[in-house]
């Protein structure tokens, strides 16, 4: 996995609340919800977001039997089905009777870079 450098489409930074990776252009932090900076373009909403992807779902443990552990992972593949990045999320577990809900979404921003991506050389066979 390469890291585009400060500036590109993807270039990113630490939250200094939450110290998540996070978008180097994002002005309110998506994990801790802090505002990063005060700029015009966060005043005015200009890089406004569309949520391409929203998933929910919830399970429920029946009212008998032993306890379920859980683990949320979160793996981001990219065009050619190459990992990226896996991560756990969140573990847990439920016990008879108890419920919980998960629920994803992915946001993606508008930008200025009007380059393309170098491809890279494939090492699947």
């Amino acid at each position: 996995m390469s890291t585009p450098r400060p500036g590109a489409a993807g270039a990113t930074r630490t939250c200094p609340h939450c110290k998540t990776t996070i978008l180097q252009s994002a002005s309110i932090c998506p994990s801790c919800r802090h505002y990063l900076r005060f700029d015009s373009a966060a005043a005015t909403g200009a890089a406004a977001s569309t949520t391409a992807l929203n998933v929910e779902g919830t399970i429920r443990h029946p009212a008998e039997g032993g306890a379920w552990e859980y683990s949320v992972v979160l793996v981001v593949r990219d065009d050619e089905g190459n990992e990226i990045n896996r991560q756990v999320v969140g573990v847990g577990a439920l016990h008879a009777g108890q419920e919980r809900s998960f629920s994803l979404s992915v946001e993606v921003f508008p930008t200025s870079d009007m380059r393309k991506p170098a491809k890279r050389a494939s090492t699947r066979h």
